[in-house]
């Protein structure tokens, strides 16, 4: 059967509606409610099997959902591959990503099912506890993946980070000019703080946003307020105002990245740790069977 000209327009217009829908509300909260209903008939299963000792990791219902932890486990964590791909339709990247997180959030109920709740100091726990940093540090990557983009846009003001960069340049240099006139220790501490490394501090400072050591504040500090006896020092004041600015935006642009980016640091090396510990885990289990 052709499609009309009307159809095809009805369809792009529902292909862009649905492109702005996040995907934690795809189709209709999908994935949501299909995690649910394996987390509902994981609990039921555990609760209604009348068995001593109760189910655990070594019996056939334990069994049962280690082999779904497990399949779920190796299907999630495919998502990094997945996402090179672009594709529309029913398996589009943003119904996997919804899948991931929701699948990966049943996990907890699935895979602590699986454990009977008996934790020790072995291979078997090593691989729950890893589970369970993965998923909790994918909630954070869903929480600020969520919130913190806005705020990124907000603090950018439509500027690139080499433009914000650009504006401090030429800050620093009318600072350079306007600082030649003014007392050799003034003079020095506007020096030292052109000569400081934007990006000092590291990681730390990035992700706290903290920097004890600037010397833009510092040289800030040592020129009286309001002090329009002399115009050089009035005007170098109001540049290095400019300056602590700019240095404020560029920081607070370094800090939300960094937010952004510091999970994937803990939540990749955790889910290759996952993988291994895994496999441990179940050679182990089937070795001695």
């Amino acid at each position: 059967m052709a499609t009309t000209p009307k159809n095809r327009f009805s369809q792009d217009e529902r292909r862009r509606n649905a492109d702005h829908v996040s995907f934690l509300k795809h189709k209709r909260f999908r994935w949501l409610w299909i995690a649910l209903v394996l987390c509902i008939v994981s609990g039921l299963g555990y609760v209604m099997i009348d068995q001593e000792p109760r189910p655990n990791g070594g019996s056939w219902y334990g069994y049962t959902l280690g082999t779904i932890g497990l399949g779920l486990i190796v299907w999630l964590s495919l998502l990094g591959i997945r996402k090179r791909k672009m594709t529309t339709g029913q398996w589009s990247l943003k119904a996997w990503t919804s899948a991931h997180v929701y699948l990966g959030l049943a996990l907890i109920v699935v895979g602590t099912l699986h454990t009977g709740f008996q934790i020790g100091w072995n291979v078997h726990t090593l691989a729950y506890v890893l589970m369970l940093i993965v998923i909790i540090t994918g909630i954070y990557g869903v929480i600020v993946y969520a919130t913190l983009p806005s705020t990124l846009s907000s603090n950018r003001k439509e500027l690139t980070r080499a433009q914000m960069l650009e504006a401090l340049t030429a800050l620093d240099r009318q600072l350079e000019s306007a600082a030649q006139p003014l007392d050799r220790d003034k003079s020095d501490l506007v020096i030292s703080a052109l000569e400081q490394n934007v990006f000092y501090g590291g990681a730390l400072a990035r992700l706290t946003g903290a920097y004890p050591g600037c010397a833009t504040k510092r040289a800030l500090a040592s020129l009286p307020e309001h002090n329009t006896a002399d115009g050089a020092e009035e005007r170098v004041r109001s540049l290095l105002a400019k300056r602590s600015d700019q240095l404020a935006q560029i920081r607070r642009h370094l800090r939300i990245r960094a937010l952004l980016e510091i999970w994937l640091f803990i939540h990749i090396p955790a889910t290759i740790a996952l993988l291994a510990a895994l496999l441990a885990h179940v050679v182990s289990v089937f070795y001695y069977w």
